[in-house]
């Protein structure tokens, strides 16, 4: 039905253009023209008012719906006859109500063809919309370069309301119609566009359009002395900027601010490195490894090597992550830091004025602040659960004998990490999580292979079942769950959950302050990472949407630089190509979109796949499982989005987040050499599948008889 609708107005359009070019009406809507019968049109005007009103209504309704060139001449027209006022008011509202159409016209038949085929440039350009669509319509409409029927049509590309698109078209085309209606009641004195618009009157309208962004300016002026005014600025500080958490973004940011010379201090109330240092990712990652090592050795029969025995001495491997914590210790130190330029204090911040932070007894004064605080494990208010000592990815690390039945909550990359890497150590491990099937923000495909290979690793998962209650049965600690409504038992020894992270935004002044969070719980923030108080900026865990160290980092670049050169320069951050594995075995990784995200957003795509138990390096790894697959642009070898299931699909999707930062396509890595053999040679194969699937038939016919003809 739509189609049928979409082609229906497109064949309007497309009739009445054609009749007005095919019949040559524009000669009877040129200048000379209406000075040859401005005297009658004025004229018949005096006896039939209405008729005249509505006749002229309508055809400049039509004109600018249709984008015809004749908007000028009727503008002059009005003037001439209705005179300044009235025919400056029925212009405006003419020209509209046209451009209104033009506008749902556009929208209608290419907003949705054109969102979709070019997904990742609108991104941006829409968030941008959204916020600020009304300013850049004004200022549009004010400037003369911008050609009227191009803005109609433009916008409706655009996520800007129609409502914000009517208003504002009708307020900013009244300065230049009454300019025109004005020239029209002398209309005998021109002879061109010259005659109604000097130089000095263009200047003005390009200094009107300058207007909103000038008046954009002023509110956030406004705003920010209304945010900051209730407190003392003081006449000097102790820094330029004062961050708050020694984790991956309190560190990166505190590293920029003293790479640029600026005088920064670093507090941090714990340990330096934050989670990712101590409880996060090195911990997991060196204990992963160790997991994966023990695996090896029980499946030393596939590489040729017999039979191969060892026992798990538990507390070494957990000594041996502690070891690793203490060797990448010294990149995130404070003596590191301090030779950096960076003041390092260890003690409990709290911020009593967006100016001012207390630390050990002594106040700071600061012109910006960053808050990197992070998050914590999220523990939900099941019953019981606070009777049983439960485990966490924060103090799971002290544990040092290996649990006989561990229940892990949660089938996210926190508990499927842990979860395997258990399991191979030897406990008998199940895994509980609520929704259908684990690791639910992934493709049902890479589920389904991560699923089976935790089975194959002793791991019992547990899908579509619901935590009601945990408590004591005598000497045994027992889960009850729901499932299909019915009541599932699961004893256990010791519990681990593992069902996210909640930001720490509590007891360090920010609620006494009144900065906003957002319905995540996160601090809320604008593009430039700048809280509801313009000096107080946020990144990492605390800030979301993303929680990665990486992308903690890369946050940090934008929090740092914007609060240490804004108002002079600000940047937006940059979310656009963004990368993260699951440490399982088999890895997963992800950039872009997958299949479940393309279909939410209603992206079109197209699905090339390589299977990874066809590559000769992974054949000789003994790890011949998994696949890549790579979304593309609908008939373009433009990258969409690449999950990849496999060995080591960290270091292989490197390739694809290149390649997607800087609009490489599969053609380009086709044609890159790749080292034989080795595992990322599977990005040129599955661009081989893609050039395959696109290899142009027709041609390849001729090419069949042109090389027939040689032989003959």
């Amino acid at each position: 039905m739509k189609t049928f609708s979409r082609t229906l107005v497109l064949l309007v359009a497309v009739a009445g253009v054609a009749a007005f070019f095919g019949m040559d009406l524009g000669q009877f809507f040129s200048l000379q023209n209406l000075k040859e019968k401005e005297e009658w049109l004025r004229g018949y005007y005096a006896d039939h008012r209405l008729t005249v009103i509505a006749g002229f209504t309508l055809t400049y309704v039509a004109s600018v719906a249709l984008s015809l060139p004749i908007a000028t001449v009727l503008t002059l027209a009005g003037g001439a006859i209705f005179g300044v006022w009235l025919g400056a008011l029925v212009v405006v509202l003419s020209a509209t109500v046209g451009a209104t159409l033009a506008f749902l016209g556009s929208r209608f038949l290419l907003h949705e063809w054109v969102q979709s085929r070019f997904a990742d440039k609108f991104e941006s350009l829409n968030e941008g919309f959204k916020r600020e669509g009304a300013f850049y319509l004004f200022t549009l409409r004010l400037v003369p370069l911008f050609p009227f029927f191009g803005i109609n049509l433009a916008m409706g590309l655009t996520p800007i309301k129609t409502v914000t698109f009517f208003i504002v078209s009708l307020v900013a085309m009244v300065p230049g119609t009454l300019a025109y209606a004005n020239a029209g009641t002398q209309l005998s004195k021109i002879n061109s566009a010259k005659d109604i618009l000097s130089w000095e009157v263009l200047l003005s309208f390009a200094v009107l359009g300058v207007v909103p962004l000038v008046g954009k300016k002023i509110v956030e002026w406004l705003r920010s002395r209304r945010a900051l005014g209730k407190y003392r600025k003081p006449a000097k500080f102790d820094y330029n900027l004062v961050v708050i958490g020694g984790g991956s973004a309190g560190l990166v940011s505190a590293y920029i601010a003293s790479a640029v010379k600026a005088k920064v201090a670093l507090i941090e109330k714990h340990r330096m490195g934050g989670d990712c240092l101590n409880t996060g990712c090195v911990p997991s990652k060196a204990f992963i490894r160790s997991a994966r090592i023990f695996s090896y050795i029980r499946r030393a029969a596939e590489f040729g090597l017999g039979t191969a025995n060892a026992a798990t001495e538990f507390s070494q491997v957990m000594e041996r992550v502690q070891r690793v914590i203490r060797k990448v210790e010294p990149h995130d130190s404070a003596e590191r830091y301090s030779a950096l330029g960076v003041d390092c204090i260890s003690g409990e911040a709290k911020i009593r004025t967006p100016f001012e932070i207390e630390v050990n007894g002594k106040t700071l004064t600061t012109r910006s602040i960053i808050v990197a605080t992070g998050a914590g494990p999220f523990v939900p208010p099941i019953p019981g659960l606070n009777e049983m000592d439960y485990l966490t990815s924060d103090n799971v690390w002290q544990l040092r004998a290996l649990p006989k039945r561990l229940v892990v909550l949660g089938g996210g990359p926190i508990g499927c990490e842990l979860a395997q890497s258990f399991a191979r150590f030897g406990s008998q491990v199940t895994q509980v999580e609520m929704l259908p099937r684990i690791m639910s923000r992934e493709d049902e495909d890479v589920s389904r292979v991560v699923s089976a290979r935790f089975e194959a690793d002793g791991v019992r998962i547990l899908a579509g079942h619901k935590a009601k209650q945990f408590l004591k049965a005598g000497s045994a600690k027992v889960l009850l769950c729901e499932y299909a409504g019915k009541e599932v038992r699961i004893e256990f020894d010791e519990v681990l959950v593992a069902l996210g992270r909640r930001a720490n935004t509590k007891g360090f002044g920010l609620e006494d302050l009144g900065v906003t969070l957002s319905k995540r719980g996160t601090i809320e923030s604008d593009p430039f990472l700048r809280t509801n108080l313009p000096n107080l900026y946020v990144c990492g865990d605390v800030a979301g949407p993303y929680q990665f160290t990486h992308t903690a980092a890369h946050q940090a670049w934008y929090a740092a630089v914007n609060a240490l050169f804004s108002p002079f320069k600000s940047f937006r951050a940059d979310y656009r190509v963004i990368p993260w594995c699951t440490f399982t075995d088999p890895e997963v990784a992800r950039v872009g979109l997958n299949e479940l995200e393309a279909k939410e957003k209603k992206v079109p795509y197209e699905v090339t796949r390589y299977e990874i138990d066809d590559l000769d390096r992974a054949i000789a790894e003994e790890e011949a499982y998994g696949f890549i697959k790579v979304l593309t642009v609908p008939g373009k070898d433009k990258i969409l989005g690449v999950t990849i299931v496999g060995h080591h699909a960290g270091e292989v999707i490197a390739e694809y987040v290149s390649a997607m930062k800087h609009g490489i396509g599969l053609n380009k890595i086709l044609g890159t050499i790749h080292i034989y053999p080795t595992l990322t040679e599977a990005n040129k194969y599955v661009a081989g599948n893609w050039k395959r699937a696109h290899a142009p038939a027709a041609a390849l016919r001729w090419l069949e008889k042109f090389h027939a003809f040689r032989r003959a």
